[in-house]
């Protein structure tokens, strides 16, 4: 079976859906909530505590993108007061590895950040 060119991803090309994955993957709490939940299940308050700094709209928000990309799942409980709790996706999992692999190599590379970042802030002042 040939796949039609026209419908493969190519995140380079304007049009193409894949790059507003690739945003709502790698958007400042995309990747958060992504690597949290790399760690196993959250509740939605524990998801927010552990994702410092984003908003309960933004984290909202961020979660019902990622739920209709196919990385994360929402399953809700009928308990009074109702239980939700979000998971990764077998495809959200894989995705959640790189990204972690990603953080772990940012982290344990900053003192090679800072310092190239104090050598452009002393060589780029006007």
């Amino acid at each position: 079976m040939t796949t039609d060119p026209a419908l493969e991803a190519n995140v380079f090309a304007r049009a193409c859906t894949s790059r507003q994955v690739l945003q709502n993957a790698t958007g400042r709490w995309g990747v958060l909530a992504l690597a949290a939940l790399g760690e196993g299940p959250h509740r939605f308050g524990e998801l927010r505590r552990h994702v410092d700094g984003v908003s309960e709209r933004m984290l909202s928000q961020t979660l019902q993108q990622l739920e209709r990309d196919g990385l994360v799942h929402r399953r809700v409980e009928t308990t009074i007061p109702p239980k939700v709790e979000y998971s990764l996706t077998p495809l959200g999992a894989q995705v959640a590895e790189h990204l972690r692999a990603l953080i772990g190599l940012l982290e344990s590379s900053m003192p090679e950040v800072l310092a190239a970042q104090t050598e452009y802030d002393r060589t780029h002042r006007p």
